[in-house]
C-alpha cells in the first residue's frame, strides 16, 4: 500500500490547523461575550477550545493576536447598521427613526459583548485600543444624523449632544434594561427628546433665581 501523496497530506494538515485556529477563536469570542476580556485568560481559552496552551500559542503568540482574531470574527458576524444608507435618507426625522430602530436592534443582539467591552476598556489597554474603532463609528453615527439639519450656534450644540445621547449604548441600556421600555418605545422617546433639542435654548437663570427666592 503506497503512502498518500505529500501535497494531499499537507492539505489535510493545513485544514486541521485551520479548524483548530477557528475553534480557538470561537472559544475566545464565547468567553469575551460571557466573562469579558479582562476575566478571560489564555489558559481559559485553551481549556474551552480543548487544546494545549502550546497549541494556542502556536496559533496566537500573544493576547493581542488572539484579541484581533476574536474581534475580526465577532465583527464579521455582527456588523453595525450601514451609515451610508442612513445618509441617503433626506428627511432628517425619517432618518432618525430608521437609525435608532436599526441601532437599538443591533444593541439588543450584541448586548452581552458590548457591555463587557465598555466595562473592560477602562482596565484593559488592548480593549481600549481596539475599541476605539467602534467608538469612532458611534461618532460618525451621530454626525450622520446631524447632517442636513441646518442648526447653528447653541441649537447645533444641543442637537449634537442630544443625538450623541440617543445613539449611545448606555442610553439604550438604561431605557430598556432599567426602565423596562421596549425598543420601539425607546425609539419614540428619543425621537421626542431630539425634537425638543431643536428648540432654541431656554434661559433658566430667572427660574432658578425665583426658586431660590421662594426658599
Amino acid at each position: 500500500m503506497t503512502d498518500q501523496p505529500r501535497p494531499y497530506r499537507m492539505e489535510l494538515r493545513a485544514a486541521s490547523q485551520e479548524r483548530t485556529r477557528q475553534r480557538i477563536t470561537e472559544s475566545a469570542v464565547e468567553l469575551h461575550g460571557t466573562l469579558g476580556p479582562a476575566r478571560t485568560s489564555m489558559s481559559a481559552v485553551a481549556a474551552h477550545a480543548g487544546v494545549r496552551r502550546s497549541t494556542l500559542y502556536r496559533h496566537f503568540p500573544d493576547e493581542a493576536a488572539l484579541f484581533d482574531a476574536c474581534t475580526a470574527h465577532w465583527a464579521a458576524a455582527n456588523r453595525p447598521p450601514d451609515l451610508e444608507h442612513w445618509a441617503s435618507i433626506a428627511d432628517t426625522q425619517e432618518r432618525l427613526v430608521l437609525a435608532l430602530q436599526e441601532l437599538y436592534g443591533y444593541y439588543r443582539r450584541t448586548e452581552r459583548m458590548l457591555e463587557n467591552l465598555f466595562r473592560d476598556e477602562r482596565t484593559v489597554p488592548i480593549v481600549a485600543e481596539r475599541f476605539a474603532a467602534l467608538r469612532g463609528y458611534f461618532d460618525l453615527a451621530r454626525d450622520t444624523l446631524l447632517s442636513g439639519r441646518g442648526d447653528q450656534g447653541e441649537v447645533e450644540q444641543q442637537m449634537r449632544a442630544a443625538l450623541g445621547h440617543a445613539v449611545a449604548f448606555s442610553t439604550w441600556r438604561s431605557l430598556v434594561g432599567e426602565q423596562g421600555l421596549e425598543d420601539a418605545q425607546a425609539v419614540e422617546l428619543m425621537c421626542a427628546f431630539v425634537s425638543t433639542a431643536a428648540q432654541p435654548p431656554v434661559d433658566a437663570a430667572p427660574i432658578v433665581a425665583a426658586s431660590m427666592t421662594k426658599r
